[in-house]
Formats: C-alpha cells, structure tokens, sequence
C-alpha cells in the first residue's frame, strides 16, 4: 500500500489547500478502513481518522521523507486508538466498580460479526498487530515499524493474538 503521490518540492507546500485535499483523498479510505478495523465501530473510526490527518498536517512540514506520509498517519491512525481504548478500559473499571447486576449478551449473527467481536477481545496492542499484519496485509518488519516495536514483538503479539482467536472462534462453530 504505499504511497507515492507527492511529487518532489512539494513537501512545504502541505498548507497549500490543493495539497491539503489531495492528501485527503488520497489517503482517507485506508486511514478510515484502518481505524474502523481497530476499533469496530465505523462513528468512531471516523473521528479518529479525522484527528490522525488534523495531527499528521499539523506536523507535515516536519517530515523528512513526504513519500512516508502514509506511515505517519497509520501510526497516528494505530496511536489513537490505542488511546481511545485506554480511556474506554478506564471508564469500564470505574463503571464496573458502580454495577450491581451483569449486562446480558448478546448473540452473534455471521462468521463476520464473529470475527470483529472476537477481534474486540484481544488486547489493543494484539489487535493493532494483527490488524496490520493480516487486514493491511503488511510484512512483520513493517508491523513492527507502524507499532515501534521489534519484529520478535510483532511476531510474539501475532502469535499469541491467533491462539486467543483460534479458542474464541473455535467453540463457535
């Protein structure tokens, strides 16, 4: 999936609104695609794929190589996610902490449906590994770089990310 678009001596003309637009065309789909892979949920994968452009714009100008403008918004893109699921771990503990009664769950429609939930279960970090890995279709070694971790990491959350869906996925079928 690289990106090659930017042409050579435009990297400083990012605030340029032409420049700006076509970025965004550009790269919107895959940004969204990713995000909403990340998280499930297509509201909150549009906004964080709109603030990783807001924040990848921002810092546009500092960006060595512009052909890596891609890599820096899937990276910002994978960031705020995992932000976002930080915080939602925090809220659901403190909520956890006020409950009484268990929710109810619901049951699964489609192998689909199936697949995102027990994608859902995994850590962020497996998820995060496993969504570049396998749905961005990306190299370990260019996991690891999208994650900023080593490739033995990306291999080890892999590893263990597939054993946790295997089980979950598993007793369904």
């Amino acid at each position: 999936m690289a990106r090659t678009e930017i042409l050579p001596g435009q990297a400083g003309e990012a605030g340029k609104p032409g420049r700006i637009d076509a970025l965004y065309r550009l790269h919107a789909p895959d940004a969204l695609r990713l995000a909403y892979l990340l998280t499930g949920d297509a509201t909150l994968a549009e906004d964080l794929a709109q603030e990783a452009f807001v924040r990848a714009f921002g810092r546009f100008q500092h960006v060595r190589n512009p052909e890596s403008f891609w890599w820096y918004l899937r990276r910002t893109v994978v960031n705020l996610s995992r932000s976002h699921w930080r915080h939602r771990k925090a809220e659901r503990a403190y909520l956890a902490r006020q409950r009484t009664t268990e929710p109810s769950v619901q049951p699964d429609v489609g192998a689909r449906d199936r697949m995102r939930r027990a994608l859902l279960h995994l850590r962020p970090e497996q998820r995060a590994a496993v969504v570049l890995r396998f749905y961005e279709d990306l190299t370990e070694a260019q996991t690891a770089e999208a994650l900023g971790c080593p490739v033995g990491t990306v291999k080890s959350m892999v590893s263990r990310a597939m054993e946790r869906l295997r089980t979950e996925l598993g007793g369904e079928d």
